[in-house]
């Protein structure tokens, strides 16, 4: 089923989807990878603030090419998740509510998923020239020192994406192989 959000990513957002659903999110994003979420990590545990409110918000994992003249952003094909799940689970408990990147997430991702209403999208690995033109503007706000991997918000129009696993914990990378079993 297609579903169009708007950001913030609240609560009763997250619960209208289900594992399968096409999304198309418009609004403010942000971006983080590897680098920038060890980082924030280090940034809670000296009690500083992160450079932005993690409440509502969407991180899609993506460290873009430079981008050409005339473009607002390179490439902006999303990375390996997984990387990422050692520090997911404290920024969903201080209210992340969707993540967007490709590939599968570890059981305490999964678990924090839903102690906290979060979904996961993930979006075309390989597409990263066609996601671009989805992001109307985008600005490095933070640990601009890291380069590509640097955080950035973004303005996004109808970036799609597929609700893989949902608050519930119903994962489409387990589900859509048990369809497709030969029996």
């Amino acid at each position: 089923m297609d579903k169009f959000i708007k950001t913030p990513l609240t609560e009763d957002k997250v619960r209208e989807l289900t594992a399968g659903d096409y999304v198309y999110i418009s609004g403010t994003i942000y971006t983080a990878r590897d680098a920038a979420h060890k980082r924030m990590t280090e940034e809670l545990q000296t009690g500083n603030p992160l450079p932005f409110e993690m409440k509502d918000q969407i991180i899609y994992y993506l460290g873009p090419t430079p981008n050409r003249q005339g473009q607002v952003i390179g490439s902006a094909g999303p990375t390996t998740s997984s990387r990422m799940d050692k520090y997911a689970p404290v920024l969903l408990d201080m209210g992340l509510k969707g993540m967007v990147g490709k590939g599968k997430r570890n059981d305490l991702v999964v678990d924090s998923m839903k102690k906290n209403g979060a979904v996961y999208f993930a979006a075309v690995g390989g597409a990263g020239a066609l996601l671009s033109k989805c992001i109307k503007k985008s600005e490095v706000i933070a640990y601009d020192d890291l380069g590509t991997e640097a955080i950035r918000k973004l303005e996004v129009e109808n970036l799609p994406v597929i609700t893989v696993i949902d608050w519930k914990g119903n994962d489409l990378y387990q589900t859509a192989v048990k369809d497709y079993e030969i029996k």
